[in-house]
């Protein structure tokens, strides 16, 4: 007999083991279906081990410059076995965290591929989820409420398939035992960003190859070009404006070379690995959405404003509906999909107030409206903008490039944007998160008083620009 539920999550990642929980919370009984570990692509592939690795970079990049601390630091070097078990005990330690909180909820947790199935003896309606476990036991369970939280996988260039060794995505170099001397980076986005400085701090010899004409090319221009030239400043190859032609592909004897349109011709790249970095795909494929009234437009499940599918009671949430593929995205997401199940009334999420990061060194951060976004919506636009280059505590901390910019409506004084590149600037963004929330003023901004010394200073001071006020521009 198929156990009933009044919700069956589909997917234990970020997005779906948060809103199991706040569905434990609501007085649901919950369950999800997992086929392979909770925590799903952020912990085990994506957000937290390559920032395990990224700060154990950066360790190794300053101890590089101890000297100019005063400290003598004697011969520095790294052992990358030691770094991926560090990188692995983290993984480790979140993951029964997490497991302690499917336990605390009452969550029943499934292990297998579940699959959505139709209507049938089992249900009425489309939602009933088969499960089918690696022993071939197939298992069924009827939810009340279904949420899909299948999450995405790396997308390649079409002809250009992974091999797992000469050319791989960012899976299979989380898992890399040893780095390689060189790397030609496919794609100059957040993840291909965050990698090329990585392994730049590593003393890998790194190329970027882009298709736009810059680097994180969502972010505000003036980011991208300074984040480009403290790239090159660290020897870091940036070709934008290329177009990689999939079928150069050549590899053999350690070595791997492609091909890419640029401005003056073609040019050829090789390394020893070509680590390809172009977006995700949502897993939309054999899930039994045929067997719905489910709706898949350019290859995400389409929803409305509470994430509701074409089946009201099947819900969809994170990266398989697209748009900002982002941990903290599909958490809220889920939040707010299982408080609507549950007759709460929650506001629509705004998108505009998502803060959105890259850890790379400086990291970049942001929250809103570029500057050109807000120019092209018709906003008459006024700009606050400081340096960390003054601040006491970015000349202490040894990292003084970067600044704080505003996008303000010179009509209305609304802060429009954000914009951050800097140290620590991905901790700093919640502020101005929290400005776009409750429709702070650059005044007001201006008028809360910040520590001194601190990096947030940086803000105040960009709040007071705007109106030229800022005391130390």
């Amino acid at each position: 007999m198929s156990q009933e539920f009044d919700l069956v999550v589909l997917g234990g990642g970020t997005g779906g083991y948060v809103a199991a929980i706040r569905a434990s919370q609501l007085g649901m009984k919950v369950a999800i279906v997992e086929k392979e570990k909770l925590g799903g692509t952020c912990l085990h592939r994506g957000c937290i081990p390559s920032k395990a690795l990224l700060r154990s970079a950066e360790v190794f990049s300053t101890l590089k410059e101890a000297d100019k601390y005063g400290v003598s630091a004697g011969t520095v070097g790294y052992d990358f076995t030691k770094i991926q078990e560090r990188k692995q005990g983290i993984i480790d330690q979140l993951h029964k965290g997490i497991q302690y909180l499917m336990k605390k909820g009452s969550i029943t947790v499934f292990e297998g591929f579940g699959r959505v199935m139709g209507p049938s003896i089992f249900s009425p309606q489309a939602g009933a989820v088969r499960i089918e476990k690696e022993n071939g036991d197939q298992e069924m369970i009827v939810p009340r409420f279904l949420l899909l939280a299948t999450g995405s996988r790396p997308r390649t260039l079409p002809g250009l398939v992974i091999d797992g060794s000469y050319v791989v995505t960012s899976d299979e170099a989380l898992q890399w035992e040893q780095l390689p001397a060189s790397v030609v980076i496919v794609g100059g986005g957040v993840i291909g960003i965050e990698w090329a400085s990585m392994l730049n701090d590593f003393g890998v010899e790194v190329t970027v190859v882009e298709y736009a004409d810059r680097i994180l090319p969502f972010e505000d221009e003036e980011v991208s070009k300074e984040l480009a030239r403290l790239l090159k400043k660290r020897k870091v190859n940036i070709v934008t404006g290329a177009k990689v032609l999939p079928e150069s592909l050549e590899k053999g004897e350690g070595k791997v070379s492609i091909q890419a349109e640029v401005k003056d011709g073609v040019q050829t790249f090789e390394a020893e690995k070509v680590l390809v970095s172009v977006g995700r795909q949502a897993n939309v494929e054999n899930i039994g959405l045929e067997a719905t009234e489910i709706k898949v437009e350019r290859g995400v499940v389409v929803v409305n404003e509470f994430f509701q599918t074409a089946e009201p009671h099947i819900y969809a949430i994170g990266d398989v509906i697209g748009g900002l593929q982002l941990a903290h995205v599909a958490s809220h997401e889920g939040i707010l999909a299982v408080e609507h199940m549950a007759g709460q009334n929650p506001h629509p999420m705004d998108y505009t107030k998502v803060p959105k990061c890259t850890y790379s060194r400086p990291e970049v951060a942001n929250v809103g409206l570029t500057e050109k976004e807000a120019k092209e919506q018709g906003f008459d636009v006024k700009i606050g903008k400081f340096s960390f280059k003054p601040l006491g505590k970015a000349l202490i901390h040894g990292e003084n490039d970067g600044f704080v910019k505003l996008v303000v409506d010179a009509k209305t004084n609304d802060l429009l944007g954000v914009h951050m590149i800097g140290t620590h600037v991905t901790d700093m963004i919640s502020e101005a998160g929290l400005a776009r929330v409750l429709d702070a003023t650059p005044w007001e901004i201006g008028q809360t008083i910040h520590p001194h010394p601190s990096l947030s200073e940086a803000i105040m001071e960009a709040a007071q620009a705007v109106d030229g006020k800022a005391i130390h521009n």
